[in-house]
């Protein structure tokens, strides 16, 4: 997620953003933020004696424009038959069974959906802090080799194509009756996910792979200092929650050989809506950053680290209390635990907003508002309108209440609302991501001026760092 492929040497994220990239090589071209201005290659028609010199190969090759526009017309081309293939079979089965088994392909592809999105949105984190000139790669401690949103963007896309063929197919072999090979669709699918990422070669981004599959072993077991990408990764993690659940019901099903069948809507299944494992895979997100906020409390001795402990502890009533509908008589469920819940559920999204905006994000008293005679050194980027601050922190706090709804394991089977509702809450997630980082890399900036006294640097040199920072 956060590591990855070699980036040449005149890549945005090693220069100063806005610097115009040139390629020094006599038989190409000279390009200019990334971008040719012609669709063809030029050529050198005439050598030193007048006359013409052979057509290269790379003459004639397109533009990265027109590459880039094919592309595009072929996602599109491809977009528009899955959804046909897909809607003709759908159409073919039968109006009482169409809608349980488009239940059970959602479930099975809903988390892979999810987690593409995720994807894209970080593409793009990582494209305006390039914009910005925040130094990304040195707060999340990466290497020269760490992916560009390029290379993030590529990977999206890849998923993208795959996820929805795979669904389509899988809806298409259901319908004309083949069983057997439909269930096979997702099983493949998810397997094939898991040897890409466990495949020990120097291929598929082989460091990238590595540090995300590190930082997940780091976040599960966190016997040592917590990094700032240790617990931010842990922090996405609880925004998908929802793929997880997912992802143990469709694990479960193939296990249990419940794949394209309706048997896992029986109540005693193993699978099925009381199963506890739910609700403990629910929880354990939380309970991750819970115990990172443990040992960042025990290295560093600070008592807000058991404050931000506390906050995770309030999303694991509100888990429960919920599951409890499966198990207690609706009427006891009515009156005394769905009032529990509704009150877990007030005081989770309190605590979250106010940690958000206060703690994550440094907006204590809205201060960044309201003192705008004094440009912040980020005014530059979107964080220095005012307008953004009112829309973040205003969506921030509707989406941490419809989040916390979502916790609701009783709410399972409403597949569309919350699918809509994890969708909202990546892109909360994706929101928060600029501030957190933005947060991060000025107390960065603040700690190395502090390290740093006047009789350290002439004044030659404090005049270059006052106008570098």
């Amino acid at each position: 997620m956060f590591g990855g492929a070699a980036v040449p040497a005149n890549s945005p994220h090693l220069r100063k953003s806005g610097s115009r990239t040139v390629v020094y090589d006599h038989d190409e071209y000279e390009v200019e933020n990334g971008v040719e201005e012609g669709l063809l290659y030029p050529l050198e028609a005439n050598d030193s004696r007048g006359g013409t010199t052979p057509m290269s190969a790379s003459a004639i090759m397109p533009s990265p424009v027109l590459l880039w526009r094919l592309k595009v017309l072929f996602f599109l081309i491809w977009g528009f038959i899955c959804c046909k293939i897909g809607w003709d079979s759908v159409m073919r089965m039968s109006a009482d069974k169409r809608e349980l088994f488009l239940y059970e392909a959602f479930l099975y592809f809903n988390p892979l959906l999810l987690s593409a999105l995720m994807v894209w949105l970080w593409g793009i984190n990582l494209w305006v802090f390039a914009q910005g000139g925040v130094n990304y790669a040195k707060i999340f401690d990466l290497d020269l080799n760490h992916l560009s949103h390029r290379e993030i963007w590529k990977c999206a896309t890849w998923m993208t194509i795959i996820v929805p063929t795979s669904m389509t197919a899988y809806i298409y072999l259901y319908s004309r009756g083949e069983v057997s090979y439909a269930a096979s669709q997702p099983v493949l699918l998810y397997a094939a996910i898991v040897v890409v990422l466990i495949f020990p070669f120097d291929i598929f981004y082989f460091s990238s792979r590595y540090y995300f599959l590190r930082t997940l072993w780091r976040i599960l077991f966190p016997l040592q200092a917590i990094s700032f990408s240790d617990f931010f990764l842990a922090d996405i993690l609880t925004s998908m929650v929802k793929v997880f659940s997912d992802l143990e019901r469709s694990v479960c099903r193939m296990v249990h050989r419940q794949v394209a069948t309706i048997a896992w809507l029986e109540a005693d299944s193993v699978c099925g809506s009381h199963s506890v494992a739910i609700p403990l895979v629910l929880v354990l997100p939380y309970l991750f950053r819970l115990n990172q906020c443990l040992r960042q409390y025990k290295d560093t001795g600070e008592k807000s680290c058991l404050l931000n402990a506390l906050k995770y502890s309030t999303a694991v009533p509100v888990i429960f209390l919920s599951a409890l509908k499966y198990h207690v008589f609706p009427d006891k469920w009515t009156n005394f635990y769905r009032p529990l819940w509704l009150l877990s559920s007030v005081v989770n999204s309190s605590y979250s907003f106010y940690w958000d905006v206060t703690r994550d994000w440094d907006l204590g008293g809205f201060t960044r508002i309201f003192k705008f005679s004094k440009p912040h050194v980020f005014s530059h980027m979107l964080h220095g309108r005012r307008w953004v601050y009112f829309w973040v922190i205003g969506s921030n706090l509707i989406l941490r209440c419809t989040w916390t709804y979502k916790l609701s394991a009783h709410l399972r089977h409403n597949h569309l609302t919350v699918f809509t509702i994890a969708a909202l809450e990546i892109f909360r997630r994706f929101q928060w991501i600029f501030f957190r980082v933005e947060n991060e890399w000025i107390e960065m900036n603040s700690k190395s001026h502090i390290q740093l006294s006047p009789g350290d640097v002439s004044s030659d040199e404090e005049k270059l760092l006052h106008s570098i920072n």
